[in-house]
């Protein structure tokens, strides 16, 4: 028996090695029984190729914050090769981070190990501590960075390959370049800031006590400003309120009648993102509690006890403060910056993805979150379409605009005119593809298109009405006014992550079965319903 195991062993190297031999029989007598050895040269073949087709997508996501959490906590992780890259081991609920500024909170309670959420999933997600410093979208990959200073190659620098980047990394302050904000002013984007501003704010109430200052230092040291009335501002505003008045002013009874908020926003309201309501109850509401909301007012340098800022109406001006807190908006990160220059978005202030969020202009490749927006196509909108299928000259193209092919495509018996029925049969379609259409309905109090017929072409009857072009374009003029970017807010971000999530996981299954709606400029149906831009806001009116 050794011999036949020798002479197996033998004849199995040589199939392998020589591709001459398509097939090989070995039969061996032996005393007690036969051996026999068959082998097909093609088989090896055969099991490369299944394990190819069989081979999951390499996906890699950058980021666990509220886009990337939520997008990891609903994906079926057991169809893809999933990597997570992010310097922060952790998940934080952002909405408590003002809330850990007054002590209302505490910091453990908001975070959530990003290996405990990978563990709970039971699939094999990998995740590693590490700042991804550039994005190679050509080569499909990202260089990464140890921050915890392991070295995998000697610096802590590695490759990751991917099918699908996911890029949910968030967003920097935005200083806007103002000098002196760095120096001497708050952020409130991570734990570590919020425990900071409660240490301030302890600070200037001790400062405040002290016996050798006057009254006019007090007021100064008490005076605490807010830059920038989006969400994270006004919401920080309204728990230091809450904060001093409840809790501050008790254990301060000597300086609490001292005590000043402000709020200076650049724009003429603060929460514009939101709806006029929103805003209109804010404001009111700040008023009642005695914190001032400066509009219309341009911070354009900060020093370490005056803050300078510029009115239209005033000119330039200076405020006394104790402490500031920044919170003007979001600004690119230099990984996304970069991203952004090769694949010519350079000029603009975050990533532009389409309402499926896919990066535009790269392939594989979704953001979500604070570090991009969508860019929603617009019913009046015009491209370039070609008149003949010749690509050698670019003046063979002529314009065309969105709205055309929507009535081409309403235009079931090519009459040249759209009736009510037609525009009603595609309008459920029109109303998911571009969503501000349902919206301008809403905020003109309009029940259906007929509404929106009347209001362009004067008092008709439903049965007899019946539009061209020019008027089917008139009629809906004005929808793409009701178009406007998201808010930073971690609720935008987690439905991002939720419905893309959902995406990934119907990929296959949608490529027989799409969902979307109509294509215009092509035939068929979208493979997903885009992302709802709207959502977020009519939430929020309901509340």
């Amino acid at each position: 028996m050794r011999f036949a195991a020798f002479f197996f062993d033998g004849v199995s190297r040589a199939f392998h090695q020589g591709p001459s031999f398509s097939k090989l029989v070995v039969i061996l007598a032996a005393s007690s029984g036969g051996l026999v050895a068959y082998a097909d040269s093609k088989s090896d073949q055969a099991i490369e190729s299944s394990q190819v087709a069989h081979r999951k997508k390499k996906m890699v996501v950058l980021g666990t914050g509220w886009a990337g959490t939520t997008f990891l906590k609903n994906l079926d992780s057991s169809l893809y090769d999933v990597q997570v890259v992010s310097p922060r081991n952790y998940f934080a609920f952002t909405p408590l981070l003002p809330s850990i500024t007054c002590g209302t909170v505490e910091p453990r309670s908001i975070v959530e190990p990003i290996r405990k959420i990978i563990k709970k999933k039971g699939g094999d997600i990998k995740f590693w501590e590490a700042e991804c410093f550039k994005i190679d979208p050509t080569n499909k990959k990202v260089h990464c960075r140890s921050n915890i200073g392991t070295n995998l190659d000697g610096n802590g620098e590695f490759l990751l390959d991917y099918d699908y980047l996911v890029i949910a990394i968030g967003a920097r302050a935005n200083t806007f370049n103002t000098p002196g904000v760095v120096e001497h002013c708050h952020f409130l984007k991570e734990i570590e800031d919020a425990q900071k501003i409660r240490r301030s704010v302890m600070d200037c109430f001790e400062s405040a006590s002290l016996p050798n200052l006057d009254e006019e230092e007090r007021k100064r040291i008490l005076h605490f400003v807010i830059v920038g009335g989006g969400p994270t501002g006004v919401e920080f505003a309204a728990e230091l309120h809450d904060f001093v008045s409840e809790d501050l002013s008790k254990l301060y009874p000597t300086v609490r009648d001292l005590v000043k908020i402000s709020v200076i926003e650049a724009g003429e309201h603060i929460l514009t993102m939101f709806d006029k309501r929103i805003t209109k109850f804010a404001e009111e509401k700040f008023q009642r509690d005695g914190i001032a909301v400066k509009t219309g007012y341009k911070v354009v340098e900060v020093s370490d006890k005056d803050i300078t800022m510029t009115n239209a109406s005033t000119g330039k001006m200076s405020v006394p403060y104790g402490m500031a807190v920044w919170s003007t908006g979001i600004g690119t990160r230099p990984v996304i910056m970069d991203f952004m220059k090769q694949i010519d978005q350079a000029n603009r202030r975050v990533l532009a993805t389409d309402e499926w969020l896919r990066v535009r202009g790269c392939d594989g490749v979704y953001a979500l979150g604070d570090c991009a927006t969508i860019s929603q196509r617009k019913v009046m909108n015009i491209f370039m379409r070609p008149i003949s299928s010749s690509p050698f000259s670019a003046s063979e193209n002529i314009k065309r605009e969105d709205i055309s092919l929507i009535f081409k495509v309403a235009d079931k018996d090519h009459s040249g005119t759209l009736t009510v029925k037609e525009i009603q049969d595609v309008l459920d379609d029109i109303c998911i593809r571009y969503p501000q259409v349902e919206l301008y309905l809403k905020s003109k109090q309009m029940s259906d298109i007929v509404d929106l017929i009347k209001d362009s072409k004067g008092d008709v009857q439903k049965e007899s009405v019946e539009l061209d072009i020019e008027e089917f374009k008139k009629a809906l003029a004005n929808v793409d006014s009701q178009v406007k970017n998201l808010p930073a807010t971690a609720q935008v971000a987690a439905q991002q992550g939720n419905y893309l999530a959902r995406c990934f996981n119907k990929m296959k299954e949608s490529d027989e079965n799409p969902e979307g709606p109509l294509r215009i400029r092509e035939s068929g149906r979208h493979r997903f319903r885009p992302f709802s831009l709207y959502a977020m806001d009519q939430a929020m009116v309901k509340l």
